[in-house]
């Protein structure tokens, strides 16, 4: 059992904001969920296969739960040679689908601009979605990590307004060199991922979940694909990050009427 997970919770806090109400409609026949992609152009293989997902799911909708580029550093950036391929793949793919984008530690400079080139609705986090009879709470993940204290006081520091307007005032090439220094500097890359041993509390997530009447969560983040249970019938649902180009890891978590199903990812054909 999780830690923290059994008996009288205790008092936890986030610095989430309430869950925005998603309602998907009846028509809807299936929703994918990915995260943590870290899409750049050092992932040709990854991106590759995103693309083809994109392309020929039957889902109705992609759900993007953050971390969909390695580094967004701001709209701006969206002109950038494989930043418009990411964008081409997927307003190509909302032509056909709905296709909802959370920001998450790595993207969270993702802004409306972006979110209009790409046809995709803005998912914030966290959002509770009612389809198919359920409500489900989807978050990225990394606010719900609270043991981790030197993360979030980062988290905390980097999405304040003073930092924000900072760092976006420099020019573009100067945030696209720190995006590349952060991918060849470990400590800077742990400094936004926060340490690796650090999870979701189960305390603060099932306090949230009761505060939105739901019973599942589903988050990103972690890099530990699982599904189960705590205390109280709520269930947990951890999405793959995908790696193609060094590994084997890309999963999508499906949700239809008959429940949740994990599958590799391009599955379908897009009849429908």
């Amino acid at each position: 059992m999780p830690a923290g997970a059994g008996g009288a919770a205790p008092a936890v806090a986030t610095d989430l904001p309430a869950p925005v109400p998603f309602e998907a409609p009846r028509a809807w026949r299936a929703i994918d969920f990915i995260s943590d992609l870290h899409l750049s152009e050092a992932m040709p293989t990854t991106f590759d296969a995103f693309a083809a997902h994109l392309a020929h799911t039957d889902a109705d909708a992609v759900f993007i739960l953050g971390d969909l580029f390695e580094l967004w550093v701001g709209d701006d950036a969206r002109d950038e040679p494989f930043a418009r391929r990411c964008v081409q793949a997927l307003a190509a793919a909302a032509q056909e689908r709905t296709v909802a984008i959370m920001g998450g530690n790595r993207d969270f400079l993702m802004g409306e601009a972006l979110l209009a080139d790409c046809g995709a609705r803005a998912l914030p986090d966290p959002t509770l979605l009612t389809a198919f009879g359920k409500r489900v709470l989807l978050s990225h993940g990394d606010a719900l990590c609270l043991a981790d204290h030197a993360y979030q006081a980062f988290r905390r520091q980097v999405r304040s307004p003073a930092w924000l307007a900072q760092f976006l005032a420099r020019p573009l090439e100067e945030r696209l060199a720190f995006a590349r220094q952060i991918r060849e500097a470990s400590e800077m890359r742990r400094q936004f991922d926060g340490e690796g041993a650090a999870d979701v509390d189960p305390a603060a997530a099932m306090a949230l979940l009761r505060e939105a009447g739901a019973t599942t969560l589903v988050h990103g983040h972690t890099h530990r694909p699982a599904s189960d249970t705590w205390p109280g019938g709520f269930v947990h649902h951890v999405l793959s990050d995908w790696d193609l180009d060094h590994g084997a890891r890309a999963e999508v978590l499906r949700l239809t009427a008959e429940g949740f199903a994990r599958m590799p990812p391009g599955r379908g054909s897009d009849s429908r």
